[in-house]
């Protein structure tokens, strides 16, 4: 009699006339497939709320990845374009820094144009140009900018040498750079970069205008090109875009007190890396260094940068990854909790499959399927909310999807089925086929 029950029950499941529409199934992977999705329907709701934290956690992880590709591409390009051959020298680390300076470093001595001519002379380098930086505030006294009726003390003054377009870091705009005569000469001249430009000449040629500067008119001669600043961005005094150039020895004069010094060096072609040991070698010398003590001066390339950001750029990927990698987490619980439910509303069905010759095997992969399924589909809306997200971001921050991040939130949405979906599956595979055609 209870054969034949089950067989009547199963001649109505082929007519869809149970309310689970469960159906014979084959053990190939499109029956499973075909299976899970009709399963998915039948329960919507209770699926797509299933899917929410899957949805979430992959949404998550390609908005982290785009905006840390995008960084890391934008600072790249914008390291670079100082030049793969130039070092910077300062008396402290120039280049990326995640503290203050120390009192150790606030007290090293200032570089000096004496250790630029030094430096030039070695083999391995091509040029090498001191900068002063003029502070602005000192002991109270500020250093004022006006023209066209406006006024601000916010910018980056900086005393270079003609030979600082020689480096390449800027590009002339329009006009030029001061020569060696206006130098050696004293004359008030200045190179604008594209903020000072904006701000003060909006609607104006500002080649040959009159700027004054600490009270004295200077000669504007030329304006750089706008660099991208993403690296050095910012409304205050320290955006690149954000400086003005004067002659070197008009610099000493505006400010007398300064000595803050950087070095601009440019290494001969193929020959950095020898370039860096022949300073390091003679600043030690100079500087008078023990040998069993640290440099006491920084130096930066473009590779050092781009190396030093990327390490802090992956500690704040990781961690970004880690706490996202929560909301996977309990979509993974959800599934296995839905999953657990599913295997207890169906025990009939799986009870009149195992009658019918069904193996372990073939329930244990129905059961993953429908798990895989859903977390993989959950997978997909993530990766769907995730590309215009970024389409988004890209409007104010630099981003883009790399390769390896639809890859990875495809490969972690239906890792999770697996894993969470695992026990559920087991469980269903060890049902015993009597006891479970008993249940009601």
């Amino acid at each position: 009699m209870k054969r034949l029950a089950a067989s009547s029950h199963l001649s109505k499941l082929h007519h869809g006339e149970n309310e689970k529409s469960m159906r014979p199934l084959r053990s190939d992977l499109y029956e499973n497939l075909r299976m899970a999705l009709a399963n998915l329907r039948e329960h919507k709701l209770r699926s797509i709320l299933t899917l929410v934290g899957v949805v979430v956690g992959v949404w998550t992880v390609i908005a982290i990845a785009s905006i840390i590709s995008g960084i890391d591409v934008a600072v790249q390009k914008e390291v670079e374009s100082f030049g793969t051959r130039t070092i910077f020298l300062y008396k402290f680390d120039p280049g990326l820094r995640t503290s203050e300076p120390t009192r150790e470093e606030r007290m090293r001595k200032n570089l000096t144009e004496a250790d630029a001519a030094a430096i030039a002379e070695l083999p391995a380098v091509e040029l090498a140009v001191p900068n002063l930086m003029v502070p602005n505030y000192n002991f109270g006294q500020k250093i004022l900018v006006s023209a066209g009726g406006k006024t601000s003390a916010n910018v980056k003054l900086e005393g270079a040498l003609p030979a600082y377009e020689e480096t390449a870091i800027w590009t002339i705009a329009e006009g030029r750079f001061f020569t060696s005569y206006e130098n050696r000469t004293n004359q008030q001249v200045c190179v604008l970069a594209s903020n000072i430009v904006e701000r003060f000449f909006p609607d104006q040629y500002p080649v040959g205008q009159s700027l004054k500067i600490g009270g004295r008119e200077f000669r504007v001669i030329g304006t750089l090109e706008k660099r991208e600043g993403f690296l050095f961005s910012g409304d205050d005094g320290d955006d690149m875009n954000n400086s003005i150039f004067i002659p070197l020895e008009v610099a000493h004069k505006l400010r007398p007190s300064a000595e803050d010094t950087y070095i601009v060096i440019i290494a001969r072609p193929g020959r950095l890396e020898e370039a860096k040991d022949q300073i390091t070698s003679l600043l030690r010398v100079r500087r008078q260094v023990p040998f069993d003590q640290p440099d006491n001066f920084g130096m930066a390339t473009a590779d050092s940068v781009t190396q030093q950001f990327r390490s802090i750029i992956f500690a704040v990927a990781l961690a970004m990854i880690a706490i996202s990698s929560v909301g996977l987490i309990v979509g993974g619980i959800g599934v296995m909790n839905i999953m657990l439910v599913s295997v207890t509303e169906r025990t009939r069905e799986i009870g009149i499959r195992k009658a019918m010759g069904a193996r372990r095997r073939d329930i244990l992969i129905q059961f993953l399927f429908e798990a895989m399924t859903l977390t993989g589909i959950g997978g997909l809306m993530g990766l769907s909310l995730g590309w215009a997200t970024t389409l988004l971001i890209r409007l104010s921050v630099p981003s883009y999807v790399p390769l390896w991040a639809p890859v990875a939130g495809s490969v972690a949405s239906v890792g999770i089925g697996l894993i969470f979906g695992l026990w559920p599956a087991w469980k269903a595979a060890r049902l015993n086929p009597v006891e479970a055609l008993r249940y009601e």
